[in-house]
């Protein structure tokens, strides 16, 4: 429906069949989303792939544009003549401010439900940063799944990638953006 022109000038997403617009962007959201790929990009190196707003092709009826992905394997890896979207990531971020239930809710559930195994919310309402892990069934949930563990870190603290255990990096590098 997009490369048909059905949503000329607006900005939306594909979750779970479902399209759903996207928020205008503030200052702090964007400052956020160029804070964190900025920092997953020095903390993570070449051989991850830290894509800002980019779409994750998550199946037939899933396409979100997470405003941060860490995708395995380089740029270089990813493009070519069989270019495509990528179909994982190893790290999902959202900033969240304005939609904070949505991407609690639905979006978590339509991550989880796509085996996502970290998945971190910005908290810009409340200045702290939200991890998500262990994906499990939930039929209560929009699309099944939940989220097991959910952590909060505040400025001060320090969290570990799944797919990087080595690395600690503070959640106040990844909050900053937004002045926190």
């Amino acid at each position: 429906m997009g490369e048909q022109g059905c949503f000329r000038g607006q900005r939306v997403e594909l979750i779970e069949g479902e399209v759903i617009p996207m928020s205008p962007q503030g200052p702090s959201h964007y400052g956020t989303v160029d804070t964190c790929e900025k920092v997953l990009t020095a903390a993570f190196g070449h051989e991850y792939w830290v894509r800002m707003q980019g779409p994750l092709d998550l199946g037939e009826v899933s396409e979100p544009e997470p405003d941060v992905a860490v995708v395995e394997g380089s740029v270089k890896s990813h493009l070519g003549r069989h270019a495509a979207h990528p179909r994982h990531a190893v790290l999902v971020i959202e900033v969240s401010d304005t939609t904070l239930a949505f991407d609690r809710g639905k979006k978590g559930s339509s991550y989880a439900s796509c085996s996502l195994l970290d998945y971190w919310i910005a908290n810009l309402r409340d200045g702290v940063l939200e991890v998500y892990r262990n994906p499990i069934p939930d039929p209560s949930q929009p699309h099944g799944f939940r989220y097991a563990r959910k952590t909060v870190f505040r400025p001060g603290e320090v969290i570990q990638p799944l797919a990087r255990p080595d690395l600690s990096i503070a959640a106040s590098r990844l909050l900053e953006g937004a002045g926190v």
